[in-house]
């Protein structure tokens, strides 16, 4: 005969309540932790189910559904007439440590022994880049204005959606997007960047994160050296680094990326990444002739450019500068956008034209990572962008941002008492304050966090750089949050600047 259990029935679980545990889930948990710990060894011959219901405190229907789930998975075997019983054949448990729960407000990086080369790398980017997560606040940079974002219109469009085309878009779709918005994308970006393609060399994506993972995954093999700006986008570095590549910086001046002191000192480089419209984060727009350089760096050393238009539709001059890849010669560019600055970063939809030569390529490496975005998502965006929405979207940002921008301008200069006037911008969601040679803007950074105010420091997009400043995000923000925040930090600032309100 199998011994009896050799520890008392657990302890009763705390009753049910409305947003706690179900007590049968509770139960359940604590029996398996009991066999788990070794309480109850293999073997074992487990309490009565009414025996166990009275001394918990609780029905016997909840005992019975803990022990039918525990016999489903294995811990409990059934004896016809005579009880349930621990299964003979689990020792190995009792030698498993008790693992602790998870801090929820730290995220351990796993040991190097448990992760390959690759995962590794990948693993380290944690290091370089973590991208927030909380509520965007004054003066964090990046946010639009999801509040203006015709939510209610966007339901309507999804509403139209007949039920046969609820049915195409619930089945697996091609991974390069569909057809439809791939046309629309296609012919938007003719009308608005200047950038003629097919629609077969749009390839729709979760953002522009994946277009850049899916570029180092194909286009780069461990140890190859890419060139990217100085100051630039961490993200971008990050993701790189994740696949292997040698990450070679590169100076930006004011006609943004220096192409030919990065070519003379990294020679070998395979691939350069430039957000040339609108550098990110100095602000500066890279001029014809620089252009034309870099486009002629790839012809001659066979490299590729990854031109990331993260903002290019927020141009508020008279004139809007075309994309990179609408130059002639521009056969090796790799043009990338997103819809999470156009629309909102929630819908998590972006895309990146490809050259001919790599469609086919990079549709099946966007397969092997998700299969592809969400049918219905890409329907309705379809829709948005070929009856006008985005363009009547977008004309009403053009004409607020400049005003929040004007706003935040106006709002700095009151609260340091004129220590502090921010130039104005052309393009773009944020403005850039620079400081003077030798200078620190950290450590203002972490006190402006305490106060409430997001406020990034230059230098937190370095690599070699010594370019120092704070960047201030205002196109998610009204009028009154920006003052609010200048009030909070305006005495920080001054005094960070070397001139003390009132002083």
């Amino acid at each position: 005969m199998p011994r009896s259990a050799n520890a008392a029935v657990p302890a009763p679980p705390v009753a049910g309540a409305q947003g706690r545990t179900p007590v049968r889930l509770q139960v359940y948990r604590q029996l398996r932790a009991a066999i788990e710990q070794g309480s109850f060894a293999p073997g074992a011959r487990l309490p009565p189910s009414r025996e166990q219901a009275r001394l918990l405190g609780v029905s016997r229907n909840s005992v019975l559904w803990a022990l039918e789930r525990l016999r489903a998975e294995g811990y409990v075997v059934a004896r016809v007439g005579d009880g349930s019983y621990v299964a003979p054949d689990l020792a190995a448990l009792r030698a498993r440590p008790t693992r602790p729960a998870p801090k929820a407000a730290t995220r351990p990086a796993a040991p190097a022994v448990l992760l390959s080369r690759r995962g590794q790398w990948i693993a380290d980017t944690g290091l370089q880049w973590q991208p927030p997560v909380m509520a965007a606040a004054p003066f964090r940079i990046g946010a639009p204005d999801v509040a203006g974002f015709p939510f209610a219109l966007w339901d309507r469009l999804a509403r139209q959606t007949s039920a046969a085309q609820r049915q195409a878009q619930a089945q697996y779709l091609d991974p390069a997007g569909l057809p439809a918005l791939r046309e629309a994308i296609a012919q938007w970006l003719w009308a608005s960047r200047g950038v003629h393609c097919d629609a077969a060399q749009v390839l729709v994506c979760s953002g522009s994160q994946q277009a850049l993972d899916l570029t180092g995954r194909l286009l780069l093999d461990p140890g190859d050296e890419v060139m990217v700006e100085d100051p630039g986008y961490p993200g971008i570095r990050a993701c790189l680094a994740g696949h292997g590549a040698q990450v070679r910086p590169v100076p930006v001046d004011a006609d943004g990326l220096a192409i030919g002191e990065g070519a003379a000192r990294w020679p070998k480089a395979r691939l350069v990444v430039v957000t040339p419209t609108h550098q990110f984060p100095t602000g500066v727009r890279m001029g014809l002739k620089r252009r034309l350089e870099l486009l002629e760096w790839a012809q001659t050393r066979g490299g590729w450019i990854v031109e990331d238009d993260y903002d290019g539709e927020f141009q508020y001059g008279p004139h809007r500068v075309p994309a990179l890849t609408s130059l002639p010669q521009a056969e090796r560019v790799l043009y990338v956008g997103t819809f999470s600055k156009t629309l909102h970063p929630g819908l998590r939809l972006g895309f990146i034209v490809l050259p001919h030569a790599l469609t086919a390529a990079f549709a099946s490496a966007r397969a092997l990572a998700d299969r592809h975005a969400p049918g219905d998502s890409q329907d309705v965006l379809a829709r948005f962008i070929t009856e006008g929405h985005l363009l009547r979207h977008l004309r009403r940002m053009r004409e607020l941002y400049p005003r929040r921008q004007q706003a935040l301008i106006d709002a700095v200069a009151e609260a340091t008492g004129g220590a502090v006037r921010l130039a104005r911008g052309e393009q773009g969601m944020h403005l850039v304050h620079e400081l003077p040679a030798g200078r620190a803007d950290a450590p203002l950074s972490g006190r402006a966090l305490a106060a409430g105010v997001v406020l990034a420091p230059l230098s937190r997009y370095a690599i070699e750089s010594r370019r120092r400043g704070w960047l201030f995000g205002y196109a998610g923000y009204d009028a009154a949050a920006l003052a609010e925040a200048a009030r909070r930090i305006g005495p920080l600032l001054a005094a960070a600047v070397g001139r003390p309100v009132g002083g």
